[in-house]
Formats: C-alpha cells, structure tokens, sequence
C-alpha cells in the first residue's frame, strides 16, 4: 500500500466510525426481491404490516440491518432509545411524522432522516398505507425485536412492549404520537 493512500485510509476511518478491524461476513453479493425478506424470512408488526429483512447483521458481522417497512395502519412504536445504534429512515410512499430529541418532523415520499443513538424518537404513520426504508448502524439486535413483536397474537400491553424493548437494547420513555 502506498503511503498516501494508507494515511488517508488511516486517518478517514475513525472519522467514519468504521474500525479497520471489521470485516463482512457475506462475500457475495446478493438480491433480495421485491416483497421478499433476506433468507424468505418473513416478520410482520401489527399483525398486518410487512417489516422484511434487506439485509440482515449476518451480512455485515453486525455492523448494518436494512429493513423495508409496509405499513397498512396509522400510528407508530412508543418513543424509545437505541443507546448504542443510529437509524436513518427513508420515506418511500406515505406521510410520516418523526419526532426526534423534542422535534417534529413529517416527511414524505423521497425524504430522509437521520436518528442519532441515544436521543429519544419515535416515528407515526399518518396515512392508511405507507412505505420506507431504514437502516441500523450496527445492526444490535433489532432482527430479534422485529422476530419477537411478530410472533405477538394480540397487541403487547404497554408494560410487555416495554418489556420486549429492554429485551432488545432498547428503552421505552414514552407513549406513542398521537396523530391529529
């Protein structure tokens, strides 16, 4: 490697938060199809929304999880925290309304926003159906939490939703948004 190109590799990767130790358990790549789940793996919340695994933390040895979310009823999970993960969720059809750290924010289709770890957010959708990707940096273990909330046959009492959150590294601090 020559010098130059090892200081810049050096010096930009802590900047990143990518450790030059990390490496990726997949070494091929792969599809994922449309209104499939990685491994045909299939994870619904609410009963009736779809929350597919894109790629899962086996893919990048728990440094990334992609999901893509169909939502087909309004509302959202209680404001939480992800004390050691950051999220980005990009709207792909819908209105959605975040609040993140005590701001709001509604998005729409096209738009992005980023979650940073340890600040209190939660997210609701406003319409009857909606879309969106997001990602998890490290991934932690959110695909377990997706697993547990869709094997629930009623819907969790607050207490047993906060029970699943702690479960999975996460803290509930709040109720859900209301939607207007």
């Amino acid at each position: 490697m020559h010098r130059r190109t090892f200081l810049a590799t050096t010096l930009a990767t802590p900047a990143l938060g990518i450790s030059a130790t990390n490496t990726v358990s997949s070494t091929k790549p792969f599809v994922v199809k449309a209104a499939e789940g990685r491994f045909g793996e299939k994870t619904k919340l609410f009963g009736t929304s779809p929350n597919d695994i894109k790629v899962s933390a086996k893919d990048t040895n728990g440094t990334l999880a992609v999901f893509e979310y169909s939502g087909h009823e309004k509302g959202g999970p209680p404001m939480h925290i992800h004390p050691h993960q950051d999220e980005i969720f990009y709207i792909l059809d819908g209105n959605y309304l975040f609040e993140v750290g005590g701001e709001k924010h509604k998005l729409t289709a096209g738009e992005t926003i980023f979650l940073p770890r340890n600040v209190p957010h939660a997210f609701a959708q406003l319409t009857d159906s909606g879309r969106m990707l997001f990602f998890l940096q490290p991934a932690g273990q959110m695909e377990d939490y997706f697993r547990a909330i869709g094997k629930l046959t009623a819907k969790a009492s607050p207490e047993q939703g906060a029970k699943i959150f702690t479960d999975h590294d996460m803290q509930v601090v709040g109720p859900p948004l209301t939607i207007d």
